[in-house]
C-alpha cells in the first residue's frame, strides 16, 4: 500500500478510501432490564473516507440501512424495525458526515460529526483508532479502523420504553456504538 509518515503513523497516501463491506461490523448495544447488554448490528451500509494532505481535515461520510439491523432474535428485530424504534418504512437511513477531527494523540483521533436517525440530526463524538495499513495477500490495498461511541437514543427520538415492576426500565438509554474494519481505495 502507498503510505506516507504523518507524526510517526505510517498513513494511507491522501484520497477517497471505501468501506469494504465485508470486513467491517457496525454494531452496538444497549442495556436491557438494568441487567445485561443486547448486542446488534447492520449489515447493509456504504460510506467513505477521504484522507486529506493534512490528515486533520479529512472527512468521512457512512449511510446505514436501517432495515438491516440485526440481533439474532427475529421478533426483537421486527420491533426494532417498526415505529416504537427505527420506523424503517418511513426512516429507510442513519447517516453520519463528518465535520472536524477535534482532536489526536498518536493513532487516536476525536471526530465530530452530524448524526442523523429518525431526521433527527445531532454533533456526535467518534473516538477513531487507526489500525495500519497494508497490502492483503491478493494485491489489494488496505487500512483498518476502530471507532467508539455513546449516545443518547432518546436524542433522536427513540423514546419507548416499558417500566419494571422492580424498578428501572427494559431498554436502557444509552446506546454504545463500536465499528470495526477496513477500507480500501476507491475505484
Amino acid at each position: 500500500m502507498t503510505t506516507r509518515t504523518w507524526e510517526a503513523l505510517a498513513i494511507p497516501a491522501a484520497g477517497t478510501y471505501n468501506l469494504d463491506a465485508a470486513h467491517t461490523t457496525i454494531g452496538f448495544s444497549v442495556k436491557h432490564m438494568m441487567v445485561s447488554k443486547v448486542r446488534g448490528h447492520f449489515g447493509d451500509f456504504s460510506g467513505s473516507v477521504t484522507i486529506a494532505e493534512n490528515p486533520l481535515e479529512s472527512t468521512a461520510e457512512l449511510t446505514i440501512k436501517t432495515a438491516s439491523i440485526h440481533t439474532g432474535v427475529a421478533d426483537r428485530d421486527g420491533h426494532l424495525r417498526s415505529d416504537d424504534f427505527l420506523s424503517v418504512e418511513k426512516f429507510p437511513e442513519i447517516t453520519f458526515k463528518s465535520a472536524r477531527v477535534v482532536s489526536h494523540s498518536g493513532d487516536e483521533f476525536t471526530v465530530v460529526g452530524d448524526l442523523t436517525v429518525r431526521d433527527v440530526t445531532k454533533e456526535v463524538e467518534l473516538t477513531v483508532e487507526y489500525g495500519g495499513a497494508g497490502t492483503n495477500p491478493w494485491g489489494a490495498e488496505v487500512w483498518g479502523y476502530s471507532i467508539s461511541a455513546e449516545i443518547d437514543r432518546e436524542d433522536f427520538g427513540l423514546t419507548w420504553n416499558q417500566a419494571l415492576e422492580t424498578g428501572g426500565v427494559l431498554v436502557g438509554k444509552k446506546i454504545k456504538i463500536e465499528i470495526e474494519g477496513e477500507a480500501n481505495p476507491a475505484a
